[in-house]
């Protein structure tokens, strides 16, 4: 089924996009072929613009989501791109395996995760998404088919695993589970109230949990106070978790959308840090410890008519804290109000794709507001010329407004990628960064 004037967006809300027509894929046997410029969409969670394709077509491909086999004993999984994670989990997780890495939301496409190497809260342990895809089924705009892994077409492999859709369509992958005995998690929390505090408890916790990521109320800079969040998947000796599953909600945020300045934001930090500044353990269910946002399923709705962009970067090891602290002092003093900020330390397991984001060092998230994207332009500007001088780069994933020479420093790869973009395929993502 084709769409005309569709009105598919990215979850920022902020890139306005219109294609020229939406293209419902339901069987990987049927592909459409299309005399115009591609891009597969799954469910719209990227952040930016590598999931828009103004002007020119969209692949819907949320309903190639079939199962083509799963091996239970051994925790191999083939199933079609158009799959989501909480259809793969909905089936893995009662007969005792969980995906090896997930990113904050289950409602992301398998495909997605490819094309983004999606990280977790287990970088330090399990590397991205694509560490633990053995191989995929890609269809160029020419009709070819092609079967890709570390042995087979390995370019094409490496250069689709977070080649952001540009390679083809991935119409099926195979994927290797992680086994557990319970589908709960042994969860804590731990205040911190400094930077220099949360680097020091990573780096101790690191060794002991799987599972580690910070909440930050970015509003006085480095010396914010925070929340670490750590946790391993429990033992079948824990029995059953305390919380069950949710159903997702939609609320009606957007009336209270203009209140969320930073008076408000501030509040909301102080109550939150106080809601969970209690370190004992406790046994949690799966879904909140790993997904708590998905809980409300049109949060993006809070930041208004105009949207939001979220900043994330990475420092790498050996820039040290300085150039991290420094963007959250400059945040801080601009009086911009991150709603949210989460502040990760990535490991060194190197990923198999091209253009992935992921290496050693500390990624941070920020979330913005755009009713004033006049005066947050620059201030994004200032912050990449920070992440250059150390060495860094900022996630494609999330961006919506890098610059095209910013972009070609931050990966000098992409000269070595635009050599495996499908000639059929774009996005309005590629074109800005690339020309």
């Amino acid at each position: 089924m084709t769409t005309y004037g569709s009105n598919h967006e990215s979850w920022g809300r902020w890139v306005r996009s219109k294609p020229a027509r939406v293209i419902d894929v339901q069987w990987s046997s049927e592909l459409p072929r299309v005399d115009d410029l591609v891009l597969p969409y799954g469910l719209g969670r990227s952040y930016g613009d590598v999931c828009l394709n103004n002007g020119h077509t969209l692949l819907d491909v949320s309903r190639l989501n079939r199962i083509r086999h799963f091996d239970v004993e051994q925790g191999i999984l083939d199933i079609e791109a158009g799959a989501s994670l909480d259809e793969i989990l909905r089936l893995i997780v009662p007969r005792g395996w969980f995906l090896p890495v997930t990113p904050g939301t289950k409602f992301v496409t398998v495909g997605g995760c490819i094309a983004n190497d999606v990280h977790g809260k287990n970088h330090h342990r399990a590397g991205t998404f694509g560490c633990h895809v053995s191989s995929f089924q890609l269809v160029r705009s020419d009709g070819t088919r092609l079967r890709c892994s570390a042995g087979e077409n390995p370019e094409l492999f490496a250069a689709t695993i977070g080649g952001l859709g540009l390679t083809g369509l991935i119409v099926s992958a195979e994927l290797r589970l992680r086994k557990i005995e319970s589908s709960a998690i042994v969860a804590e929390r731990e205040p911190f109230r400094s930077l220099e505090e949360f680097d020091r408890l990573s780096r101790d916790c690191d060794a002991s949990h799987e599972f580690t990521v910070a909440w930050f109320d970015s509003s006085s800079g480095r010396n914010s106070k925070g929340i670490f969040f750590r946790g391993n998947h429990a033992g079948a000796e824990a029995g059953a978790p305390v919380v069950t599953r949710r159903r997702a909600r939609r609320l009606p945020i957007a009336p209270f959308s203009p209140f969320f300045g930073p008076v408000a934001v501030r509040l909301f930090n102080t109550a939150y840090f106080r809601a969970n500044a209690r370190g004992e353990p406790r046994l949690a269910d799966y879904d909140p410890f790993f997904y708590p946002l998905d809980a409300v399923a049109n949060w993006n709705r809070i930041y208004g008519a105009n949207g939001f962009v979220q900043y994330q970067f990475l420092i790498p090891d050996g820039a040290g804290l300085e150039p991290v602290a420094e963007i959250l002092d400059r945040a801080a003093r601009s009086r911009r109000a991150s709603f949210l900020t989460v502040i990760k330390r990535f490991g060194s397991v190197p990923s198999p794709g091209l253009l992935s984001f992921p290496r050693a060092g500390l990624t941070v998230a920020l979330d913005f507001s755009t009713r004033r994207s006049d005066a947050l332009l620059p201030l994004l500007e200032l912050f990449d010329d920070i992440v250059e001088a150390a060495g860094g780069s900022v996630y494609p994933a999330k961006d919506a407004r890098m610059s095209a020479s910013r972009f070609q420093r931050f990966f000098p790869q992409w000269v070595e990628m635009k050599k495996h973009v499908d000639p059929g395929y774009s996005s309005s993502f590629w074109r800005r960064v690339t020309g």
